[in-house]
């Protein structure tokens, strides 16, 4: 009998044993685990764009080398811009011949001349209302944009005023120069000069200089390609202007406020830990960051971007890193 309650005693204790040792893997498989604050590494771009449509000619770097403020990254090619030059220049020297005629006054062929380039001005300006004529019908269609048919309206603006001032410059040439006369053709050289400044700044854009110093990260033509105005050729990367980005729930901001200083890891860098200054807190669109949690009596929680900038310089770190939040101070 002893024996028996001996081997029931037994029995008991073995399932009480079991039972607990069930219970207290079950707790610890269970137990919540802590959150784990996620972000990621960014830097400042600068987008480097042409302001003149051509053909990409030299690419004097490539992705992932090392510029700095000023250096020459890229040549474009554009026979458009040589052209207005050539024309800027003709126009210059046809004004000096007339102001020239002003003042010393007006012989036979100097009228001729005048009407010349009068007639010539003419068919410009014919040439240029055709064009906004075929502009006009394409626009109201809406094929082209409004800056293009601005463009050619003040172009056809343009041709129309020189081949006022032909006329003009041709009538004073038959009348004899005035003061007057002699100040406007003056202007006309002011003018084509004026034009010529305008097409060398143009020149000038043809090469294109990294805006800071950084790496390439990214090249979009390739050499020879054709670009437009405005579209960007190079990105440049500025490595000593970082910041990490966070996208944290508002129920796991437990009061964290600008000024509160972050401890950080980096994966990518063996869990290089350094420390970063919380700079920047705002919520982040509600269509993309809303979250119900009403099924469990909560509320409906929004996401909010945090942004810290680093307070120590860590060596390699780089665009895209993952990075942890390991310790928080206020």
């Amino acid at each position: 009998m002893a024996k028996k309650n001996y081997n029931l005693i037994m029995g008991l204790s073995a399932l009480v044993a079991i039972v607990l040792i069930i219970s207290f893997v079950g707790y610890w498989v269970s137990k919540p685990k802590p959150h784990v604050i996620q972000g990621e590494v960014e830097a400042s771009d600068y987008r480097i764009s042409c302001m003149v449509p051509g053909h990409v000619t030299e690419l004097y770097c490539r992705e992932g080398q090392q510029v700095r403020k000023g250096d020459t990254v890229a040549f474009i090619d554009s026979p458009q811009v040589r052209a207005k030059l050539a024309q800027a220049q003709a126009a210059r020297s046809a004004a000096m011949a007339q102001s020239n005629k002003a003042s010393n006054g007006a012989r036979r062929e100097q009228i001729a001349g005048a009407y010349e380039l009068w007639q010539q001005a003419l068919v410009q300006e014919d040439v240029m209302k055709r064009s906004l004529e075929r502009m006009q019908k394409l626009y109201d269609q809406k094929v082209v944009a409004a800056q293009k048919y601005d463009e050619v309206k003040a172009r056809y603006e343009a041709s129309a005023a020189q081949a006022r001032a032909a006329k003009s410059q041709y009538d004073m040439a038959l009348s004899g120069a005035r003061n007057e006369d002699k100040a406007a053709a003056a202007a006309l050289v002011h003018q084509a000069e004026g034009a010529i400044q305008e097409v060398d700044s143009y020149l000038n854009e043809l090469y294109l200089v990294s805006p800071a110093d950084g790496i390439i990260s990214s090249i979009y033509p390739k050499q020879g390609e054709l670009v437009g105005q405005g579209s960007p050729v190079m990105t440049v990367t500025d490595l000593q202007d970082v910041w990490f980005t966070f996208n944290i729930r508002e129920d796991q901001l437990h009061g964290m406020n600008v000024g509160d200083e972050l401890t950080v890891s980096v994966p990518a860098l063996d869990g290089a830990t350094l420390q970063a200054s919380v700079n920047y807190m705002a919520v982040r669109e509600s269509y993309a960051t809303w979250k119900a949690t009403k099924e469990s009596d909560m509320y409906d929680a929004k996401t909010f971007e945090v942004r810290a900038v680093p307070v120590t310089a860590l060596a390699g770190l780089r665009p895209g890193m993952t990075v942890l939040v390991t310790d928080r101070k206020k």
